[in-house]
């Protein structure tokens, strides 16, 4: 019953955000279905060919990706962190941290801007690791923020 009026209410309020940040939610929905398709189906090592250059943290690449940029690049990997965090929540399969990364960073790339794309990993109360992903672009905290303390990142995808 609450669900039934759930989805008036979010289409009202889909219609009235603006054509530009709607254009934005359609293709953030695009491509988390495609992230968790891919995710479900291949293997991760194929994946990971289409998300950038393998590095480990230590090693610095990561840290020359451009902190600052255009205004325009910064307003738009804002947008895009907002589209993909607003396109995850409603869908009907999860659409948790990874998936949202991959999506911002195809969305990203579409329009040549760098991101960093780092994964971590941490050690839940009952000693099992848990694992997380979050998105960067100049200077923007896109997807995955704020990140629990006790993750240490242990890659990333520049």
């Amino acid at each position: 019953m609450a669900r039934s009026r759930w989805i008036p209410r979010q289409l009202r309020r889909f219609a009235q955000v603006d054509g530009h940040r709607r254009a934005l939610v359609v293709e953030a929905v695009l491509w988390l279905a495609l992230a968790r398709i891919a995710l479900l189906t291949m293997p991760f090592q194929k994946i990971a060919r289409h998300l950038g250059a393998f590095t480990s943290p230590a090693e610095g690449r990561a840290a020359a990706v451009p902190g600052q940029a255009a205004p325009e690049q910064v307003a738009l990997a804002e947008e895009i962190g907002w589209a993909v965090t607003r396109a995850a929540r409603p869908l009907p399969f999860k659409a948790v941290c990874l998936p949202q990364a991959i999506a911002a960073k195809m969305m990203l790339r579409r329009r040549r801007v760098a991101s960093v794309m780092s994964f971590g990993v941490a050690r839940d109360g009952d000693g099992a690791l848990e694992s997380h992903a979050w998105l960067s672009a100049v200077g923007v905290e896109v997807t995955g923020y704020p990140i629990a303390a006790q993750f240490i990142e242990i890659a990333c995808f520049v």
